[in-house]
């Protein structure tokens, strides 16, 4: 962690600034930029893309940059980056072919644009740095296996939860003690929340509506902790998670009996959430270990008798701690959170109400789905339908509210890349016969 900021501090010592492009120009992004620009050494943003391109000279002038220009070409882009200068555009394509840009970071929240827009930097050896779980969580190892052919990094970021959770995992297993389940702290969780509902909240912070709502009705965390799951071959206990609700203020010490011990201790150890628990929004892991001294060591230094000890994280600061993960990627080629391989969680798509037959499903956060974690490999044997794929699909059958819909339930829609990534990422992970998935996931069952 520390050794970054000393890196960046002899980059611009030396003139030689990582150079970033960022797609995307909403709340989050905006936190980027003023960061960015404002107080981070050896680190430029030299270009900014939204399809509103307003909003992306509008992101750069909120962090008291009003000298840019704007890009209508690659070359455009790759001459005013080479001046020194920093540029907008609406066109995204333009940061990923445009030499002299080291890295992009994605943060629109969107999946089918995006899968454009990380295959195309990908293809044009720019490392990328996902601020968009969604994406991540529905066909990021595909993506990691696109970026690892074409030699570049493909990350998630500190500052939101998964990567976050990543670094502490890591510092737990770096301590001796084995992570057993990496967790969540919520302070609410309702499936049923819609744009409506979370309408105020969302204007008195200036967010859109859905993403608001995705936070609060499960999507978000299950796509975090999905993240989480692909990056460190764990599982979900059951469909949806555990999630235990405890009295507000609890202190996130007593997660060590919240779950069943033996789901912990056995296998590769599960992804979950809680409610209510203190510190939130913060992020933990349980660990356990088998070595006596250290057992005796831990307990002396108050993590309690064991099996499990409790270590957390008191916030995660989004936009904040993004700089340090492109500078782990282009500095060192470390991905603060990556999928390992084969996908082991998904996220899939249930009814949020009744659903009838003919109807064009909405978008993440709306009102006609919610999403829940599902381990990878029954989501695959039962053509569950990922909810990252399910926007803009019809519908072929009514609809109860809390089913889980599948591929017999829905019609996609035509040419999408992100459903052609999502074949090939099936194939390449569960190339077998679903049949024989099905008898896998009936004897494990």
């Amino acid at each position: 962690m520390f050794i970054v900021d000393r890196e960046l501090e002899r980059l611009e010592a030396q003139g030689r600034p990582i150079r970033v492009g960022m797609v995307g120009a909403g709340f989050m992004a905006q936190g980027i930029a003023l960061q960015m620009l404002r107080y981070v050494p050896g680190m430029e943003l030299v270009a900014i893309s939204n399809r509103h391109v307003e909003k992306a000279r509008d992101a750069y002038a909120a962090a008291g940059e009003d000298d840019v220009m704007e890009a209508t070409s690659t070359k455009a882009l790759e001459d005013l980056v080479a001046r020194g200068r920093r540029a907008f555009t609406a066109d995204p394509m333009h940061i990923c072919e445009a030499d002299g840009i080291d890295v992009i970071i994605e943060a629109t929240g969107a999946i089918e644009f995006a899968a454009h827009v990380t295959m195309r930097a990908i293809r044009h050896g720019k490392h990328v740095a996902l601020m968009n779980a969604e994406l991540d969580g529905t066909i990021g190892p595909i993506l990691k296996v696109h970026a690892d052919r074409a030699g570049v990094v493909l990350t998630n970021v500190e500052g939101d939860q998964p990567g976050v959770i990543m670094n502490l995992y890591r510092w737990v297993r770096g301590l001796g003690i084995r992570p057993v389940l990496c967790g969540n702290i919520k302070g609410l969780h309702d499936p049923y929340r819609n744009p409506t509902t979370q309408d105020g909240f969302a204007k008195k912070w200036g967010m859109k509506a859905p993403m608001v709502t995705s936070f609060a009705d499960g999507t978000k965390i299950s796509f975090e902790n999905a993240i989480v799951a692909n990056a460190t071959g764990m599982r979900v206990a059951k469909r949806g998670m555990y999630g235990p609700v405890v009295e507000p203020g609890t202190p996130i010490q007593g997660a060590v009996g919240w779950y069943p011990l033996n789901q912990l201790l056995e296998g590769p150890g599960i992804v979950d959430y809680c409610v209510g628990a203190m510190p939130n929004p913060g992020i933990f892991v349980l660990g356990t270990t088998e070595d006596a001294v250290e057992k005796h060591y831990l307990s002396l230094y108050k993590m309690g008798p064991g099996p499990l000890y409790c270590f957390y994280w008191p916030y995660h600061l989004c936009h904040f701690e993004v700089p340090s993960t492109v500078a782990r990627a282009a500095i060192f080629r470390d991905a603060a959170i990556a999928p390992l391989g084969a996908p082991t969680v998904d996220v899939v798509a249930a009814a949020k109400r009744d659903l009838s037959a003919g109807e064009i499903l909405d978008g993440l956060g709306h009102y006609m789905t919610y999403g829940l974690c599902e381990n990878a490999r029954t989501v695959h044997a039962e053509r569950l339908v990922p909810i990252g794929l399910a926007e803009g699909c019809r519908l072929l059958r009514d609809v109860k509210r809390d089913e889980v819909l599948g591929y017999d339930d829905i019609e996609l829609p035509i040419g999408r890349l992100c459903d052609a990534l999502r074949r090939e990422q099936d194939l390449a992970f569960f190339g077998r016969s679903v049949a024989s998935l099905r008898r896998e996931v009936s004897a494990t069952a």
